[in-house]
């Protein structure tokens, strides 16, 4: 029996084209780095956030220290704002690892902050943990926040900042 050399050439490139997506799914999951949201940070009232241990701690605008060159932020993300971020930038200082603790009290919005790899939906009842590391700049840099999930009327409005300074600029503030 003889294949015809169309027939060989269109079965090579399918062969070749699903090594090449087996090829992209595994560099996706192994080599970009990419990672699941953590569930460590468990689970909060939708009702009573401001009693959660975390956001007691945690919950202002400037990140709060945990140990050598870690900080903590929790964010609430609500029609149509974060808390912080919306109206007052998080500050952090350059140099630093900062976890974030978010959850939201009405709807599922989404966080992400502009220019890095963190983007995660934020759950009333769940708190996402997710922990950033800010480089050294040279003055300070600002990054937005966004809402990436459809959360009403004002979606399009949900923004936030957050404040990346030097870290001399930094200990004044402690």
């Amino acid at each position: 029996m003889e294949i015809h050399k169309y027939e060989k050439f269109w079965f090579g490139l399918s062969l070749l084209l699903i090594v090449a997506f087996i090829g992209t799914i595994t560099y996706g999951a192994v080599g970009a780095g990419v990672e699941m949201v953590s569930d460590d940070g468990g689970n909060v009232e939708p009702d009573n956030i401001a009693e959660n241990e975390k956001f007691q701690k945690y919950q202002n605008a400037n990140a709060t220290k945990v140990d050598d060159g870690e900080y903590a932020v929790a964010v609430q993300a609500l029609q149509f704002a974060f808390l912080p971020g919306t109206g007052q930038p998080i500050r952090v200082p350059e140099n630093s690892e900062v976890t974030f603790y978010i959850t939201s009290s009405d709807v599922t919005h989404g966080f992400n902050i502009v220019g890095t790899n963190v983007n995660t939906m934020a759950i009333p009842g769940q708190m996402g943990e997710m922990t950033v590391e800010f480089g050294e700049y040279d003055e300070p840099e600002t990054f937005g926040i966004v809402c990436h999930e459809f959360c009403g009327a004002g979606h399009e409005n949900m923004a936030g900042q957050i404040e990346v300074v030097p870290e001399e600029q930094w200990e004044g503030d402690q």
